[in-house]
């Protein structure tokens, strides 16, 4: 992988977005925001599942008010999603918000930014300008006839340039759109332009099917090119899943250790066990395991006792038995019935 893209750094409530600190995972609360016990309960699954930074939508004065009980339940970092209102950016920040998502742009006149900035500088919480280019401006469309990277860079800039005019530079940048290869273009521009860390995402990619493709290729293919410093995968579906997605998609770009690495084939008319069963159910009860390890579970003679040797524990398939491999040595051959077992045992009984 080429050397990662090289940017400031921001602190949201201890945890560093950009420069050398590593990629981090976001995902957006789809609770009431004003529903302190769901929202409470909501955030302590999204930590559990390893997320870094929870988002929530503060649409209301309702919603902001909440933000004090929510901040003394959670040492979770926290971003307040504000759209418009400039008087919901300054209650959050009066609250404990860990860092502000908004357009400058859309808040008002120069003095309302301003009053945002201000209000941000004192308390050290970072903005995230989020341009979407599903809500670009007028005047950038007509411009350019149509959202493309040229667009949204110029967007991102303007809005930066807002900021940066009463002083305040604790920015992030994000250039999200439906489209990843419109997406991959705009960041890649926007590296090649700013400074500022930047958040990834593939926006309304839809269902959790489609939509981790969509983020696993465009998040994926800009992670692997050193561009990008933190993430969040956009599902419609259970936001837990986001986070698992997100993580994965860390994984799969060798920028998150921690946590079993899972390998098995692809079926074919050489398999003679239930590869589909065991592979599912072994990746399964591996899931929650935190060990830095790799197992394979492969299903013939051919590639399987390499791939499984190759693993920190691995299962090589045969006609209704397996041989079951531990640091590159073989264990013993063992019924089809017993593998799972076998393995499992092995694996939770290693410090």
């Amino acid at each position: 992988m080429d050397k990662r893209n090289q940017t400031r750094q921001i602190t949201v409530r201890g945890l560093k977005i950009g420069g050398d600190a590593p990629v981090t995972v976001q995902s957006m609360c789809n609770t009431k925001t004003w529903d302190v016990e769901a929202t409470l309960k909501q955030i302590r699954a999204f930590q559990t599942a390893g997320c870094d930074i929870v988002r929530l939508a503060v649409p209301d004065v309702k919603s902001a008010e909440a933000l004090s009980a929510i901040r003394e339940g959670t040492d979770m970092p926290l971003v307040a999603d504000i759209h418009f209102d400039y008087k919901l950016a300054l209650m959050a920040a009066e609250r404990g918000i860990d860092k502000i998502r908004i357009n400058p742009g859309n808040i008002g006149g120069e003095e309302h930014v301003k009053a945002v900035a201000e209000a941000c500088r004192v308390r050290n919480i970072p903005i995230r300008i989020g341009v979407n280019a599903g809500s670009l401006e007028k005047r950038l469309l007509e411009k350019y006839g149509h959202p493309c990277p040229e667009a949204l860079v110029e967007s991102a800039r303007d809005h930066a340039r807002l900021l940066e005019k009463f002083g305040f530079e604790d920015i992030c940048l994000s250039l999200k759109t439906s489209s990843v290869p419109l997406t991959v273009a705009c960041y890649r521009l926007a590296a090649e332009t700013f400074d500022y860390p930047l958040h990834l995402g593939v926006t309304e990619t839809g269902t959790e099917y489609n939509g981790t493709i969509q983020s696993a290729v465009g998040i994926g293919t800009l992670l692997c090119e050193g561009i990008g410093n933190t993430i969040r995968v956009s599902l419609t579906a259970d936001p837990v899943k986001e986070v698992t997605a997100g993580i994965a998609i860390l994984k799969a770009a060798g920028l998150r250790k921690g946590g079993v690495k899972f390998v098995s084939c692809p079926t074919c008319g050489r398999t003679e066990i239930d590869l589909i069963g065991l592979a599912t159910e072994v990746e399964k009860r591996v899931s929650s395991i935190q060990k830095d390890i790799t197992v394979a579970v492969m299903g013939c003679v051919v590639n399987g006792p390499g791939e499984a040797r190759e693993a920190d524990y691995g299962i090589a398939g045969g006609v209704d038995k397996g041989l079951i491999f531990k640091k590159g040595e073989v264990v013993g051959t063992y019924p089809y019935d017993r593998l799972l077992d076998v393995l499992m045992d092995m694996i939770e009984s290693e410090e």
